[in-house]
C-alpha cells in the first residue's frame, strides 16, 4: 500500500495506526476518497491506452507520483488546488523547476512568472499571481521586477491559504472602515449629520490605508477567525508573533511578513529554509548526470542529442506524463522513440 506524502502539519492532524482517529476522519483528512475518485477518472478517460500494462500498474504508478509530489504537473487549476497536498506539492514543483533563476539572480515581472507558472499549469489565474505580487510589492505598482524567492514565498503563503487570507483581507477593510467585523452598522439621523464631507472623508481613509489598522485589534479578530475556520491556516503563534511587533500594521505588510516567517514555511513543507532555498542535490544530480551523458555521446555536439537528454529528464521529473508517453513509445510498431508534444514548445 502506498502511503502518502503529507505537509508536516496534516501529519500532525492524523496517523492511520492511531486507533483514536475514526476512519472517516482519517479518510477526510488524507483525502484518499479524492485520489482514489480522480484516479478512476483518468482510466477511464484513457481506458484504451492504459489497460494495455494492466490496471495495479496504472493504480500504483498514480500513487506513486501522489506521493513524490510529481502528480500535479500540466494538470488544470482546479487539481492542483483541490488538496493542501496538491497545493504544496505545486509549489515545490515550480521551486524545482525554475530554481536556477533564483540561482542566476533575475528579476522578473509578474506578467513572466505566470507564464512561468503556465508551463506546469496552463489555467493558472492572473489574480493569484497578483496577490502574490501585491504581498511583495506591499500593494504598490505590481509590474515592477521581483526576485525569484521573495515572489515564490509570496506565492506559497498566498496559494496554500487563500481561503483564509480572503476572510482576513474581509476583516482588515472593516476595521480600515470602523466597522466592527461581522456587525453592521445602520447609520441614524444624528450620525449622518456628522459626516466630514467626501473630500475630507477621502482623505482620511487614504490616511488609514496608509498607516494601516491596530495590530492587537487584528490579532483579536484574527484569534476568533481560527477558533471557526474549517480549514488550514498560519499556526496562530507565529501570526501573534508578527503583530505584537507593531502597534499598527497594513494587510500587505502582515502578509509579507508572515511568508518569510520560517516556522510558516516548515508548516507547510513545501520549500526548503531559506538559506537554503538555492540548494536542490538532487536535481543537481540528475544535471550532473545530463550533462556527463551529452558530453560523452559521440553525437554530443548535435543539438537533438541535448534536446532528447532534456526531454528523458522531464519525463522523470513528470509520472503522470510518464504514463502518456511511454505507453505511447511502447506500442508503436516501427521501434521509433521520436514524438511530437506541442505542450514542449
Amino acid at each position: 500500500m502506498f502511503m502518502l506524502a503529507f505537509s508536516p502539519e496534516a501529519k500532525t492532524r492524523m496517523n492511520r495506526f492511531n486507533s483514536a482517529v475514526p476512519d472517516d476522519e482519517y479518510l477526510a483528512d488524507s483525502n484518499v476518497s479524492f485520489y482514489l475518485s480522480d484516479a478512476v477518472t483518468q482510466l477511464l478517460e484513457h481506458k484504451e491506452e492504459y489497460t494495455q500494462f494492466g490496471v495495479i500498474r496504472y493504480f500504483a504508478e498514480y500513487f506513486s507520483s501522489v506521493k513524490n509530489s510529481n502528480h500535479v504537473l500540466f494538470r488544470e487549476y482546479n487539481y492542483i488546488r483541490a488538496t493542501p497536498h496538491n497545493r504544496a506539492s505545486f509549489i515545490r514543483v515550480f521551486w524545482r523547476c525554475y530554481r536556477q533563476i533564483g540561482k542566476s539572480g533575475e528579476v522578473l515581472s509578474m506578467l513572466e512568472y505566470r507564464s512561468l507558472l503556465q508551463l506546469l499549469c496552463p489555467d493558472f489565474p492572473l489574480e493569484v499571481v497578483q496577490s502574490a505580487a501585491r504581498i511583495v510589492l506591499l500593494d504598490d505598482a505590481i509590474d515592477c521586477l521581483m526576485s525569484f524567492s521573495d515572489f515564490l514565498y509570496a506565492l506559497q503563503l498566498q496559494f496554500y491559504y487563500s481561503e483564509f487570507l480572503d476572510s482576513v483581507l474581509t476583516i482588515y477593510q472593516d476595521l480600515l472602515a470602523g466597522k466592527s467585523p461581522n456587525t453592521v452598522i445602520v447609520p441614524t439621523s444624528t450620525s449622518i449629520e456628522r459626516l466630514p464631507s467626501v473630500a475630507a472623508e477621502e482623505s482620511d481613509k487614504e490616511e488609514q490605508q496608509q498607516d494601516g489598522v491596530e495590530a492587537s485589534t487584528l490579532a483579536q479578530c484574527i484569534d476568533a477567525l481560527c477558533d471557526r475556520f474549517k480549514r488550514s491556516h498560519p499556526p496562530r503563534s507565529c501570526m501573534r508573533e508578527v503583530l505584537e511587533q507593531t502597534n499598527k500594521v497594513s494587510y500587505y505588510s502582515f502578509l509579507m511578513s508572515l511568508a518569510k516567517h520560517e516556522s510558516i514555511n516548515q508548516t507547510i513543507g513545501a520549500l526548503p529554509s531559506m538559506a537554503e532555498f538555492l540548494v536542490d542535490p538532487e536535481m543537481d544530480q540528475e544535471l550532473d548526470k545530463l550533462i556527463a551523458q551529452i558530453s560523452v555521446s559521440p553525437s554530443s555536439n548535435s543539438s537533438g542529442s541535448a534536446v532528447g537528454g532534456l526531454k528523458e529528464v522531464q519525463r522523470r521529473a513528470s509520472p503522470r506524463r510518464n504514463i502518456h508517453h511511454r505507453r505511447k513509445m511502447e506500442v508503436e510498431s516501427d521501434g521509433s522513440t521520436e514524438e511530437t508534444d506541442s505542450s514542449e514548445n
